[in-house]
């Protein structure tokens, strides 16, 4: 996850808020664990939001549209998440991949 807000540092204190949060959630619900990293980037789409709406911009080759709107993560709750392109439906990377 911190690899996808890497290019930016401001998203520092987003991600360990996020981490926090969740430390204390997968406290109360040790069987979520393989939920964990698609809530983290779902916690810190939320955040970065609030000041960046279109983050994480859909990348080259994804789709027309190219940096116009954001990528979601899918699935909602689940393992194995991706950042999605929400025009396409089109997996774009996983969750932890999106730069590198």
């Amino acid at each position: 996850m911190a690899a996808d807000l890497a290019r930016d540092p401001r998203w520092d204190l987003v991600l360990d808020a996020a981490v926090e949060h969740r430390r204390w959630w997968l406290e109360q619900w040790p069987n979520g664990a393989e939920h964990v990293l698609g809530l983290l980037a779902q916690d810190a789409q939320e955040a970065v939001h609030a000041v960046e709406p279109d983050w994480p911009r859909c990348t080259e080759g994804s789709c027309p549209e190219l940096g116009r709107h954001a990528l979601f993560v899918e699935p909602d709750l689940g393992p194995d998440p991706f950042w999605v392109c929400h025009r396409t439906g089109l997996p774009v990377a996983a969750v932890g991949h999106l730069h590198g």
